[in-house]
C-alpha cells in the first residue's frame, strides 16, 4: 500500500455516518482541484479523532466546506479505492441552507409555509417567493391564504 500525507478543501457530501468500528465516522467529500465540476473528486474518509468524530455526527451538514489533513491510502489493487483517514479538520463555511436545519417547509398548493419548532407563527410566502403574511398559529394557515386569494384574485 502506498500512503502519503494529504491537506485538501472540499465540500461534504453526504450526512457523515458511524465508522465500523466504534468511535470512528466516515464521511465524503467531494474535491475540486478545479473550478470545473468535471474535474470534481470525490475522497472517501474515515477519521478516529474523538472531537472529529463528534463534530461530524452532531453539527457538520452536508454543503459545509471543509479544510481537512490526514493520510492518503491507496491499496496496491486499483480496483480498490483510496480512502483519506483524516486527523486535522477545521470547517471553512457552513452551507447556505444551515439556518433550516430546525425549520420545515411543506406546500399549501401554490404556497409555501415555514414550520419553527421553536414558536408558532408560520410565515407564509407563494411558490414564487412573494411574502403572504404570518398566522399566528398553524391552525390560522387555511385562512390567511383565503384572504390572500380574496384581495389578489385567487392567483399566487
Amino acid at each position: 500500500m502506498d500512503t502519503k500525507n494529504l491537506t485538501v478543501n472540499g465540500f461534504l457530501d453526504t450526512v457523515p455516518t458511524p465508522g465500523a468500528t466504534l468511535y470512528t465516522a466516515q464521511f465524503q467529500l467531494v474535491v475540486s482541484p478545479t473550478d470545473n465540476v468535471v474535474d470534481d473528486v470525490i475522497w472517501s474518509c474515515t477519521t478516529s479523532k474523538p472531537e472529529i468524530v463528534h463534530a461530524l455526527l452532531t453539527e457538520i451538514q452536508p454543503g459545509d466546506l471543509l479544510h481537512v489533513s490526514g493520510v492518503l491510502t491507496q491499496p496496491d489493487n486499483p480496483a480498490k479505492p483510496a480512502r483519506l483517514t483524516v486527523d486535522a479538520l477545521e470547517v471553512l463555511a457552513t452551507a447556505p441552507a444551515r439556518a433550516l436545519q430546525e425549520m420545515v417547509l411543506d406546500r399549501y398548493g401554490d404556497y409555501v409555509v415555514v414550520f419553527d419548532a421553536d414558536t408558532d407563527a408560520v410565515p407564509v410566502f407563494t411558490a414564487l417567493g412573494q411574502w403572504v403574511g404570518e398566522a399566528e398559529s398553524p391552525d390560522t394557515i387555511g385562512t390567511l391564504i383565503e384572504i390572500h386569494e380574496r384581495v389578489n384574485g385567487g392567483d399566487a
